[in-house]
């Protein structure tokens, strides 16, 4: 029997540099880009700051690899992992590799597995800096993964805050229908996502308090959205859109 194979993913986890209370949504989010093949973290689990990750390896078939500080100063996990991290490029058995940190020494191990042709999925905080970002395929903050930020103040945003986000939003999503042909003026709401993710690797309608590309669309009231029956949403810049 054939049967297509979702592709196969090596994940690996820097335990210095991400919370155990991410790992549910992390598989979760994983499994929605392929299989976790390899599961794989990294650190020093005698020490309080990785302690908790111990607590959780079973529950998501984790192997842990410890790594004791022998030298102050010498981050022995991410030497570590990096090794791993191109064994397992070189051995060419995997279609993309997730790294979840918020280190940005990961990246120029990131642009090292892209320019083998292989995809990188970076997972880290909000603080994660830009070069790591820009080097994934894609990069999906962890706070989006536990449902609600717990660093967010109570009330969430003032509203001039959520105005300014949502003024972004609707300003890069322009950006992407302006790099994009159409004869009509509707683009397909899928391609508009994609062409966003190569503008910026870190967009995610869940920065901006919604699940969806579609919900975030509306919620900006700029653009006209339909679904033609048996066909996919596309979405156009309302004419008197600014």
């Amino acid at each position: 029997m054939s049967e297509t194979r979702s592709p196969r993913l090596a994940v690996l986890i820097d335990a210095d540099n991400a919370s155990s209370k991410i790992a549910d949504g992390l598989f979760e989010e994983i499994a929605k880009i392929g299989e976790a093949s390899v599961r794989r973290i990294y650190g020093d689990f005698s020490h309080p700051r990785s302690k908790s990750w111990a607590e959780i390896l079973s529950k998501h078939a984790i192997m842990p690899h410890q790594q004791f500080a022998y030298t102050t100063g010498k981050n022995a996990s991410d030497i570590a992992l990096v090794i791993d991290a191109m064994d397992l490029l070189h051995s060419g058995r995997f279609d993309g590799f997730c790294l979840v940190s918020s280190d940005s020494d990961f990246t120029a191990l990131a642009a090292r597995i892209r320019e083998q042709g292989t995809d990188v999925y970076g997972f880290g905080e909000q603080k994660t800096p830009e070069s790591f970002r820009q080097a994934c395929r894609r990069f999906i903050y962890t706070e989006n993964l536990r449902g609600v930020a717990e660093e967010s103040p109570k009330g969430g945003g003032t509203p001039k805050k959520s105005l300014e986000q949502l003024s972004k939003a609707t300003q890069q999503i322009k950006k992407a229908i302006a790099e994009l042909d159409s004869d009509d003026g509707w683009f397909a709401l899928g391609h508009v996502g994609n062409q966003l993710l190569n503008l910026n690797s870190d967009f995610d309608s869940r920065n901006y308090g919604v699940p969806k590309l579609s919900d975030l669309v509306r919620k900006t009231g700029a653009f006209d959205v339909e679904q033609p029956k048996g066909r996919a949403m596309r979405i156009r810049l309302k004419t008197n859109g600014k």
